[in-house]
């Protein structure tokens, strides 16, 4: 019989993970350490929560690899089992927290914003300075949770919508909607933030200091 159904996408044995083999599972912790603490300090906004998240996802892993299919990718499933961690986690914090799979609220139906600054204009340096990416950071942040972790997932972690969808247990069109929302968000916000750069300062002209 083949044996080629044993080896994840990624190039793991899931025979010897599910076996316990802990040399397989050092390899797996190791590929996904970064990744996984990532996404949920994305999230969770705070190290010491993405710490427990990150140790949390492989307990989590390892108690349940034997029930683990193969339906999926390996990582899309860590990714799932590490985001339902942040979102229980959240959910625990506050209790008037709404499934991330039900209903968007009205404050989530933003319209597209009436103003947007031509970025076309401004310095590169200005595009990629270290205050400009905490500003991005801290909006990324400011998203309401469902969409939050939608843009995490899907445009940081570059996941597909389908494979986000896996993860949150969403539809394809939902992901796109939720995806959509997060980037116009985030995308008002940063026009707010570059219109205030111009308004203060000239644009350097080609030429010209």
């Amino acid at each position: 019989m083949s044996d080629k159904k044993i080896i994840t996408e990624e190039g793991f044995s899931l025979a010897s993970l599910q076996a316990g083999d802990k040399a397989e599972f050092a390899r797996l912790v190791e590929t996904y350490y970064e990744v996984i603490y990532r996404l949920a300090l994305k999230i969770l906004g705070n190290t010491q929560d993405a710490e427990d998240i990150l140790q949390e996802t492989f307990i989590k892993a390892l108690r349940y690899l034997p029930d683990f299919n193969g339906r999926s990718r390996l990582s899309t499933w860590l990714y799932r089992i590490a985001t339902n961690e942040a979102l229980m986690l959240i959910r625990r914090r506050k209790p008037d927290f709404v499934s991330i799979d039900g209903p968007m609220d009205n404050d989530e139906l933003d319209q597209e914003p009436l103003q947007i600054v031509d970025w076309c204009c401004m310095p590169e340096h200005e595009l990629l300075s270290g205050e400009a990416r905490q500003h991005l950071d801290q909006a990324i942040e400011s998203l309401p949770t469902s969409l939050r972790v939608v843009f995490v997932l899907r445009d940081i972690e570059g996941l597909s919508t389908l494979e986000t969808g896996e993860v949150l247990n969403l539809s394809e069109t939902a992901v796109k909607t939720r995806l959509s929302r997060a980037r116009l968000r985030l995308r008002e916000e940063l026009t707010r933030y570059y219109g205030d750069r111009l308004g203060r300062k000239p644009v350097a002209t080609e030429g010209g200091r």
